[in-house]
């Protein structure tokens, strides 16, 4: 904690500097508020939050919170700052999803999944993970973030300007900010396969090394990109000279892609799903996403009082642990793009087969696991504001750093999303050109009497529901505020990148009886530092009933907090 407190210090300290930029429009730069934040990380705020896992990010959605902006303005204005700040796992070369609740109680979901192209390369066996084999898709985060401001003008009254909203990031882009202990400790831990890849070399290294934390980082070409998006409006990326630049630069690059599939990249505006869960309903984007699955975990949970168990306790772990098996089963079998295969929606979630589910459940015995693990970076954004609109949204590209290829002299890094196809013939998420990819994204909200109370997402791939069953558990069976939800232990299931065995990955402060007694009914377990930056950077923003009181945190493992207005 020592590690982040000291980096807090020179982000603060970096402010001034990078205030000017900051301040949106012709508004001078604004006081940075500390009220409303406990010692602990909890927010609290009758006005409005903001959070996501770069305070600066979250500052430039505060600030337009502070000036009178609704909750989609300050998502769009996060968002843009952490495809800058976080390019280690955000990035406008990558995908975005939101769920919107406006005031008049209108709730609907935005999936910006890129598709495969339209003309196909030639594979092996299978497809590569990083390179420009694996810039196999377009990127739609762009076009999701474009869309959400056209609700925010069209039907919310926002009277924020697209250029005004991306200003706090071109400015992070041109003066620079520090590097967070986050992406250096990812920097580390990729140091051999990241050294190969040249733009990360090039662009992100100081001399081939991973720089200081702290140390001034600018991106003058991405400066330049976001400086003619914001005159030119985010359909330039797909359509216009900015589609034209990055077009050439995926062509060289290598990549399949061309200028006519980027002008196809569409997000989906879509009803959301939906499953009862304890007073109120959980909500979540339609397939290709996981979000069925986690809304899945959930509705096997609602099927048992977690209450007459010690939150914490062996039981309670391993309950959510089977109930995770219990889903993903259903997600390997089924989930992949709807207009390419058929997906039970439906079926899954409903009341039968989820009480069904969970009567598979043996809660003395684990269930074997030798599933793959999907893995994935991602970043959490929430945001409510004093009118009664709420936005949670995520966005990713994929492995961090993606591709680890530029899009030709635009500084946007293109995700690798592409390569969680597989080239395997009748397979769900079999590469066909157009498709759209399996994808781990799934932001959540959590509605009772047809209000937003609680929003919610996790950076973590297969580790998304699994956290997020975690936290959403602990908030609203057992009334942990959300920084108590955030801090507690938390475990990851089978295969990781980090560890290849099929095992329960367990943080080590669940204690040692836990450990033992999870043991003794067949799991397999290997020990997580306590705090694991592993184990995923979750945030999330509760609303009282009456939709006056808010508060707020965001993961102590991320460099990110959430800020009240």
């Amino acid at each position: 904690m020592e590690h982040k407190t000291r980096f807090a210090e020179m982000t603060r300290r970096s402010f001034l500097t990078a205030s000017g930029a900051l301040a949106l429009g012709s508004v001078a730069p604004m006081a940075l508020s500390r009220e409303g934040t406990d010692k602990n990380g909890l927010a609290q705020s009758t006005k409005g939050m903001a959070t996501s896992p770069h305070e600066l990010a979250t500052q430039a959605g505060q600030r337009v919170l502070q000036e009178g902006g609704n909750a989609i303005e300050a998502a769009v204005a996060i968002a843009a700052c952490l495809n800058v700040t976080y390019p280690h796992f955000s990035g406008f070369g990558g995908d975005g999803f939101m769920i919107i609740s406006d005031s008049n109680g209108k709730v609907r979901t935005l999936s910006g999944i890129g598709q495969a192209p339209a003309v196909l390369p030639q594979y092996g066996n299978s497809i590569p993970v990083r390179g420009a084999a694996s810039m196999l898709t377009t990127a739609a985060n762009v076009d999701t973030l474009g869309k959400a401001f056209d609700i925010s003008r069209n039907e919310l009254g926002g009277k924020r300007s697209w250029a005004e909203l991306l200003t706090p990031a071109i400015g992070l882009a041109r003066n620079g900010f520090p590097v967070t202990p986050s992406e250096r400790f990812w920097m580390d831990f990729r140091q051999k396969e990241l050294t190969d890849l040249p733009a990360i070399a090039h662009h992100f290294m100081q001399d081939g090394k991973a720089p200081e934390i702290g140390a001034t980082f600018r991106q003058p070409q991405l400066a330049d990109t976001l400086e003619t998006l914001a005159a030119r409006g985010y359909r330039d990326f797909y359509e216009g000279q900015l589609a034209e630049r990055i077009a050439r630069g995926l062509r060289e690059a290598g990549s399949p892609i061309t200028a006519s599939d980027l002008a196809k990249t569409q997000a989906r505006v879509e009803a959301p799903l939906q499953v009862a869960y304890r007073e109120g309903f959980l909500l979540a984007n339609q397939p290709p996403t996981q979000g069925m699955t986690t809304l899945e975990i959930m509705g096997i949970l609602n099927q048992f009082d977690l209450r007459k168990m010690r939150e914490g306790s062996a039981d309670y772990y391993h309950l959510l642990v089977e109930a995770v098996k219990q889903a993903f089963i259903d997600r390997n079998r089924y989930v992949a793009d709807p207009e390419f295969v058929d997906v039970p929606v439906a079926k899954l979630l409903s009341t039968e087969h989820l009480k069904k589910r969970a009567q598979a459940i043996d809660m003395k015995k684990a269930l074997a696991w030798p599933h793959v693990f999907r893995t994935g970076d991602t970043v959490f954004i929430g945001a409510a504001d004093a009118y009664g609109n709420a936005v949670s949204m995520l966005q990713t590209v994929y492995f961090d750093w993606g591709s680890g290829v530029m899009a030709g002299d635009t500084g946007i890094l293109w995700h690798n999303r592409g390569a969680s196809f597989s080239l395997k013939p009748g397979h769900p998420n079999e590469l066909k050109p157009g498709k759209r990819p399996f994808h781990t994204l799934n932001p959540g909200m959590f509605m009772q009497n047809g209000k937003p109370r609680i929003l919610y997402g996790t950076q973590g791939a297969d580790g998304q529901p699994q956290t997020l069953t975690a936290i959403l558990t602990r908030m609203i069976d057992y009334g942990l505020d959300p920084y108590t939800a955030l801090s507690k232990p938390r475990f990851l299931l089978g295969k990781t990148f980090s560890d290849t065995r099929d095992t329960l990955k367990l943080e080590q402060d669940a204690g040692e009886e836990v450990f033992a007694e999870l043991a003794k009914r067949g799991h397999e377990i290997s020990t997580l530092p306590a705090q694991s930056p592993l184990s995923g950077h979750p945030g999330a923003i509760v609303i009282d009933a009456s939709g006056k009181k808010f508060s707020g945190a965001h993961d102590p493992r991320s460099d990110g907090r959430a800020l009240a207005v």
